[in-house]
């Protein structure tokens, strides 16, 4: 047989659906052919706190094309609303359109149905609102006092997370810090733009939406519809970017599959770029104080993490940014907390490594700072405070390389010839030159995934089909779920049919979390162990016959077989992470504060890699966003109407190619078969946990400030006084 090991796990195979995206023949959400197609465009409120009073539709139901204009007065009663969320499973499908209330600037109070977006979008921006204003509160250093703490967190995880005594490991430590570090809003902004095209057929709706995680979205459309969840499908092949933003249906689902209903015709809503900034969530601002403390040696004596944020007034959100200093490093004596205030802001949401990639700034900052008080290696202190046991739930982790990280990447950027105690060490012409580094982690999890494969006989090759509700967010999956299938059923991946995003097929959790692959990939697994199981019993023999032989013995031509994988008990008995470590290289302008990334070394411990090509896109993804959470990403919020005044390109600065320098990428060999039966581990979010913090390092070591407020701009940088001569 033909060796197939170029196209199995591991390899670094061009992506399957690759061709297709770039000859345009990819269909995402918004383009799908669908007959009678109307448009509807979201009418936000102009207030940031109060009571619409009256509407005034009249001249824009004049306008052309104008088929229906739907408020508050004349929208669907929809299933859930007790203030605004009242059942859990509504909380991601916003009822809206119920009340007069306002809760934000920007949010939705109406929408216009009409046959062409532009007449829809034209018609929006006619209808009349008066409102009745309640004082707002939207500026977070106003609102301090307000702060309380949150009964859990998201994912049911506790607010308050103690160990030992932080302050007695404080009082008794050599070294200390105690500094305060804040990671401002940032917004999501995947290349495809939200959107959803809904069509009735009496009780029955098909959504074709912008989603992550496919069977989430039939729960929650069911849910608040009230109708049965086999009535809703729900339809994704191609997912142009998530990052969180996309795990959940916001207000636009509601709207579109509402006015579907209204007008008895298929709709098509998109959220417009600009509308982006307010309706699709955001990461909110967090404040965090971080409290160390070491003893001569080095070793960790107390940590202390504490985290304020803000959030919506309708909904309680908050990140974990404390989870990753209860994981990373050895203390005896730890204290994580975590506090909101609610503000007339629109709510915040999940995004890329969300907890992770705020918190990790914090720590590895406040590591970094730590390092330079004691006098020792960045580095050498992070390796001499490892543990090989997760302190805050009592149990080994299932593998940790966290070590063996920092090693190899200081050794790959020759940190020890580089890198030097006093800041300012090294110029070249007008620039300051400095290096930093950091250490991250994520959690991997491993949910339960199915996947059916179908088996076609043909003229001697044997065809696969394999079919899975799994999204495609630009990450992969087709690619790797196809190699899966090359793996286990040892068939050439040109005979591989992958079909994806479909609520009619088998369930999955999506993507996202840092969870996809290694529960999909695994759920592929196991059908493949499935079918080749059944087609030996149907063939009559133990042979390890090839799938091709087994058919033929069986005298069968076609042939299916579904698996279902999940988290055993022994993966309950572990913590399973992903560790990596990052080195980079800053050129600091000495006149004007500019920060240009020269170099940057990622390694990653994070399983078996499936795909090193893809993962490699994966990881360098993950570095262009903690730059840009570094050095440029901010968003501001208008003083005296709650407005995020920063809602274009032109005023809210992403990174692009030319502000990245040369970047190497290394994962380290690891099969982890505790956290699944591959061997696999999440990698997504690892790639943006701690690159802020590595960056805002580099820039102290060339520098001497200490800028602990992000985005680190040039201004920041002329305006801190220099902690170190």
């Amino acid at each position: 047989m033909k060796d197939q090991t170029k196209s199995k796990t591991g390899a670094s195979v061009n992506r399957l659906e690759g061709a297709l995206k770039v000859m345009g023949k990819a269909k995402y959400s918004s383009e799908f052919a669908i007959d009678n197609l109307a448009f509807a465009q979201g009418i936000q409120s102009t207030i940031s706190a109060g009571k619409i009073t009256s509407i005034d539709t009249s001249l824009a139901e004049k306008q052309e094309g104008v088929i229906k204009i739907i408020t508050h007065e004349n929208a669907l009663k929809l299933k859930g609303y007790g203030g605004r969320f009242e059942e859990p499973d509504t909380k991601s499908i916003s009822p809206s359109l119920q009340t007069p209330e306002v809760h934000y600037y920007g949010e939705y109070i109406g929408m216009v149905v009409a046959e062409t977006f532009e007449q829809a979008r034209y018609a929006a921006n006619l209808v009349k609102v008066t409102y009745a204003k309640s004082e707002p509160k939207f500026i977070f250093d106003e609102h301090l006092d307000e702060l309380y703490m949150p009964k859990e967190i998201n994912d049911k995880a506790k607010t308050n997370t103690q160990w030992g005594d932080v302050e007695k490991g404080l009082k008794d430590a050599y070294k200390t810090i105690d500094v305060t570090y804040n990671t401002p809003v940032e917004h999501h902004h995947p290349m495809e733009l939200h959107n959803i095209i809904a069509t009735w057929e009496g009780d029955k709706i098909i959504a074709y939406a912008s989603t992550q995680i496919v069977a989430h979205a039939v729960k929650t459309i069911a849910d608040t519809f009230e109708i049965p969840e086999d009535n809703v499908r729900v339809i994704t092949p191609y997912v142009g970017g998530g990052f969180g933003s996309k795990l959940q249906l916001r207000e636009h689902g509601t709207l579109g599959i509402m006015a579907s209903k209204m007008i008895g015709r298929p709709v098509q809503l998109t959220v417009t770029r600009h509308e982006m900034f307010t309706a699709v969530g955001f990461r909110q601002h967090n404040r965090q104080h971080m409290r160390l403390g070491a003893d001569k040696e080095g070793n960790l004596t107390a940590l202390s993490h504490e985290t304020s944020a803000a959030t919506s007034t309708y909904e309680e959100f908050q990140e974990p940014c404390g989870a990753i200093s209860q994981t990373l490093y050895n203390t005896p004596n730890s204290l994580v907390t975590h506090k909101l205030m609610k503000l007339n802001l629109p709510s915040p949401r999940w995004m890329r490594a969300p907890g992770e990639a705020p918190g990790s700034f914090a720590l590895e900052s406040a590591m970094d700072e730590l390092a330079y008080k004691l006098q020792m290696d960045p580095a050498e202190f992070r390796i001499k405070n490892d543990t090989q046991h997760d302190l805050s739930v009592d149990k080994p982790f299932s593998s940790r390389q966290f070590v063996e990280c920092i090693r190899i990447g200081a050794e790959k950027f020759d940190w020890k010839n580089k890198w030097k105690p006093t800041p300012g060490h090294t110029k070249k012409e007008n620039w300051l030159v400095g290096y930093g580094m950091s250490g991250s982690s994520r959690q991997s999890p491993y949910m339960e995934s199915s996947a059916l494969i179908k088996l076609k006989l043909d003229n001697d090759k044997v065809q696969v089909t394999v079919q899975t509700d799994a999204t495609d967010i630009g990450t992969g999956s087709y690619t790797i779920i196809g190699q899966t299938i090359s793996e286990y059923l040892d068939i050439p991946l040109e005979q591989i049919s992958v079909e994806l995003g479909d609520s009619t097929f088998p369930k999955t959790p999506g993507s996202g979390g840092s969870w996809g692959a290694a529960s999909y990939t695994n759920g592929a697994k196991v059908a493949c162990d499935n079918a080749i199981n059944t087609l030996k019993t149907l063939a009559s023999t133990s042979e390890d016959l090839s799938v091709i032989e087994l058919m033929k013995k069986a005298d069968l031509t076609e042939f299916e077989a579904k698996g279902t994988a999940g988290p055993t008990e022994e993966f309950e008995n572990y913590s399973v992470y992903s560790f990596g470590a990052n080195f980079c290289e800053v050129w600091v302008d000495e006149y004007s504060g500019m920060v240009r990334l020269e170099h940057f070394v990622n390694v990653g411990s994070a399983g078996k890699i499936l795909n090193p090509k893809t993962a490699y896109g994966q990881i360098i993804g993950g570095i262009t966003w903690g730059l840009g959470q570094a050095l440029t990403e901010h968003s501001q919020v208008e003083p005296n109407h709650g407005n995020f005044i920063t809602r274009s390109f032109a005023d809210y600065h992403v990174p692009v190619n030319l502000d990245l320098g040369k970047i190497d990428v290394i994962f380290l060999p690891e099969d982890d078969y505790i956290a699944n039966p591959m061997g696999v581990k999440g990698i997504g979010e690892l790639g943006i946990t701690s690159i802020a913090a590595a960056i805002a390092n580099a820039v102290f070591n060339a520098t001497g400030k200490r800028v602990r407020d992000l985005p680190i701009t040039p201004e920041k940088i002329m305006k801190t006084k220099m902690e170190v001569a």
